[in-house]
């Protein structure tokens, strides 16, 4: 028998608590340590869909990557969309557990597990983090690998494609699409605060999420005056779902009684697009 409390000094080996920003909520939500897990579902946010299928398929515990209390909440009235959730989770006995920016920060977290996919070689002397927990630390937010072989912009942006999961925005890109790129900057999630960082003004390419107008576009000005990346853009869901089979397979091992599922619900807030075109 798996307790939910021995879930979370796993979560804490796997993902320390106090690796997290300040500023994040991470950890236990709602649920009783002492209750058994038998089925848990692994997600990247905490709504309506992800909470109905954890409940209906009998889980006890869902895990997601984004926490759901993360900014200031007064009520958990049942007509907010948050005290909705967090009741019905309760009343199916399901308890509701994240960790954010603490998994960010690992190797095998959400970025580590891009650089995988794309073929970007592990080991320190190839990974780099961008924004390290500690000086000289391996761990941290963001990534600075390289490819074994530079390809172009088009041929890059376009095995991002493949790799990640389907949004309806697809992948956004913004230079040269013949220009040759080797040396990879990363962020899984919303990376624009990092676009000015000499990591990633030295990268041929930053592969981020949610880059804004005026930041990509003062980017893109001083890359135009010197050296700088080019853009890739993709949704903040699909940067931050690929690491959760890992996940996975982690608990399932270290587990062995449980049955640990992956949601394959598209939590992107988007729908579609209308008119978009290559420039």
């Amino acid at each position: 028998m798996t307790t939910l409390r021995e879930l979370q000094q796993t979560f804490q080996e796997f993902y320390p608590e106090q690796d997290a920003e300040s500023w994040d909520s991470v950890g236990l939500t709602a649920g009783d340590p002492n209750a058994e897990v038998t089925r848990v579902l692994l997600a990247v946010d905490a709504v309506a869909e992800t909470v109905a299928e954890a409940v209906d398929s009998g889980a006890q515990l869902l895990f997601t990557h984004h926490p759901l209390l993360l900014r200031g909440v007064t009520t958990i009235a049942e007509d907010t969309y948050k005290g909705a959730l967090l009741a019905r989770l309760i009343r199916g006995g399901c308890a509701l557990f994240s960790a954010h920016t603490n998994a960010d920060v690992v190797e095998t977290g959400p970025t580590g597990v891009i650089f995988d996919r794309l073929g970007i070689p592990q080991g320190p002397s190839n990974r780099t983090p961008i924004k390290p927990t500690a000086p000289d630390s391996p761990r941290g937010i963001g990534l600075v690998g390289d490819l074994p072989e530079p390809v172009s912009l088009a041929d890059f942006a376009a095995h991002v494609a493949e790799v990640f999961p389907a949004t309806a925005g697809g992948v956004r890109v913004a230079g040269d699409a013949q220009r040759q790129v080797q040396r990879i900057a990363c962020c899984s999630g919303a990376g624009d605060s990092l676009l000015s960082h000499p990591l990633v003004r030295s990268a041929d390419v930053y592969l981020t999420s949610d880059l804004r107008h005026h930041p990509a576009s003062e980017s893109l000005e001083h890359t135009a005056l010197g050296e700088g990346p080019a853009l890739v853009d993709t949704a903040h869901y699909a940067s931050e779902w690929l690491w959760l089979d890992g996940l996975a397979a982690r608990l399932r091992e270290r587990h062995p009684d449980l049955t640990v599922t992956v949601s394959h619900r598209n939590t992107d807030p988007w729908s579609f697009v209308i008119g978009a075109q290559s420039l």
